[in-house]
C-alpha cells in the first residue's frame, strides 16, 4: 500500500477484489469450520467512533460489530465485555447462534481484591452471552515505554502475578477460559514460565503473532514457545523497516509482511485443534522500536546480545517492499476506508492462502 489517500473509485475497485477473493472455491481445512474472526482493535477508527460517517458509521457496541462482521464473512468476533448490559449480552448470544459465530471477551484483571467483584460480573455477563474464552492483558503499553528500570520490572511482574491468582479461582468456579496475551510486555519465556508456574487449566495464551517482534524475539521462536498453552489468537502480518533509532514495526494485510502464517497457523491447530483465529489487523502509523536509544533497555536488559543482532538482521534483508503505510495524513473517512480494505484483503488472504 502506499502513503497516499485512496480515491473512492480506488477504494471501491479493491474492495471488489476483495469481495472476489472472499467468494473463491472451497475454504482450506484450517477455516472449514469457522472462518477467521475479527478483534475490535482491528476497528480501532471505527470502534466508538469520534467522527459521524455516513459510509462508514462507528460501532457504539459490540452487538452492532458483530453484525458488521457477519456481513462480511468473518467467523467470530473478540471485543471488549465492559458496560455490557443485560440486553446486549442476549443479542450477542442471539448473534451467536443465529449466524454460527465464536464471541470471546477480552477481559481486565482484577489488580487487588477490591476488584475482584467486578471481574466476577463480567465474567459472568460474558458467560450470557456466549462467552467461555476471555482474552486479558497484565499490562496496557509497551514494556520499554513504560518501565525505566529492572526493579520497576520485578514489580510489575509481582502485581502481574498477584492479579492472576485473583483472577483464576473465578474462571475456574465458572468453567472458563483466561487466555494472556504477549502484549508486548512478556518476552515469550517469562510468559510461559507464568503460566506453567500458575499451574491451572483454566489460564493459557492468547498468541500475538507479531508483537513480540519489539521486544526483539524471533515470531517462529515465540510461536514455538507459546503455542502449547494457546487459548485464544492475535492474527496480524508484520512489516520492518530500519529508521534512525532502531526499527519500524507495522500491521500490514496479511500476506504482506514477514511472517509465515501457514506454518504459524499450522503449529497452533496442533497443540489446540479448536483455537480461534481472530485477525488484529490495526490500521495505524507504524511503531517506532528505539532500540539505539539508551531510553529503550532499562527494562530490556533479559535480552541476549545475538537477539539484538538477529532482529536487526532480520529487519535488513526482509524489510518492507516500500515505505511502510501512514495514516496520520488522512481524513477521518479516508482513513475509515483504508481500515475497511485492509479488514477485507486479510480476511480474502485467510479464505484463499491458509
Amino acid at each position: 500500500m502506499e502513503n497516499a489517500p485512496l480515491t473512492r473509485r480506488d477504494f471501491i475497485q479493491r474492495s471488489a477484489l476483495g469481495a472476489a477473493a472472499l467468494s473463491f472455491g472451497k475454504m482450506p481445512d484450517i477455516f472449514k469450520t469457522q472462518p477467521m474472526g475479527i478483534v475490535v482493535h482491528s476497528y480501532a477508527s471505527r470502534w466508538n467512533a469520534k467522527q459521524p460517517s455516513t459510509k462508514y458509521p462507528g460501532f457504539t457496541n459490540a452487538a452492532e460489530l458483530m453484525e458488521h462482521c457477519h456481513s462480511i464473512g468473518a467467523g467470530g468476533v473478540q471485543t471488549t465485555i465492559r458496560d455490557w448490559t443485560p440486553e446486549i449480552a442476549r443479542k450477542l448470544r442471539d448473534q451467536k447462534e443465529k449466524w454460527g459465530m465464536y464471541l470471546e471477551g477480552s477481559i481486565g484483571l482484577p489488580r487487588n481484591a477490591d476488584e475482584v467483584p467486578r471481574f466476577e460480573q463480567e465474567v459472568k455477563t460474558g458467560i450470557e452471552a456466549g462467552v467461555t474464552i476471555f482474552r486479558t492483558v497484565c499490562m496496557n503499553g509497551r514494556r520499554y515505554e513504560n518501565f525505566h528500570s529492572p526493579e520497576a520490572i520485578q514489580e510489575f511482574k509481582k502485581n502481574s502475578v498477584a492479579s492472576l491468582h485473583l483472577a483464576e479461582p473465578i474462571v475456574r468456579k465458572q468453567g472458563v477460559k483466561l487466555a494472556v496475551e504477549n502484549h508486548k510486555d512478556w518476552r515469550a519465556d517469562e510468559l510461559a514460565a507464568l503460566i506453567k508456574a500458575l499451574g491451572s487449566d483454566h489460564v493459557g495464551v492468547t498468541l500475538d503473532f507479531g508483537n513480540s517482534i519489539a521486544l526483539l524475539e524471533d515470531p517462529m521462536e515465540v510461536v514455538n514457545t507459546l503455542a502449547p498453552y494457546v487459548l485464544s489468537t492475535h492474527v496480524k502480518d508484520m512489516g520492518v523497516r530500519e529508521y534512525e533509532d532502531g526499527f519500524l514495526l507495522s500491521e500490514v494485510p496479511l500476506g504482506e509482511g514477514i511472517l509465515d502464517l501457514p506454518k504459524i497457523v499450522a503449529i497452533c491447530k496442533k497443540y489446540n485443534p479448536n483455537v480461534n483465529f481472530s485477525l488484529e489487523m490495526i490500521t495505524r502509523d507504524p511503531l517506532q522500536i528505539p532500540i539505539l536509544t539508551k531510553e529503550y533497555w532499562p527494562a530490556m536488559e533479559v535480552v541476549p546480545a545475538e537477539d539484538v543482532a538477529e532482529t536487526l538482521r532480520m529487519v535488513r534483508q526482509k524489510k518492507f517492499k516500500t515505505d511502510l503505510p501512514t495514516v496520520a495524513q488522512l481524513s477521518a473517512d479516508a482513513r475509515l476506508a483504508v481500515e475497511e480494505q485492509n479488514i477485507l484483503e486479510s480476511l480474502a488472504y485467510s479464505k484463499k492462502l491458509l
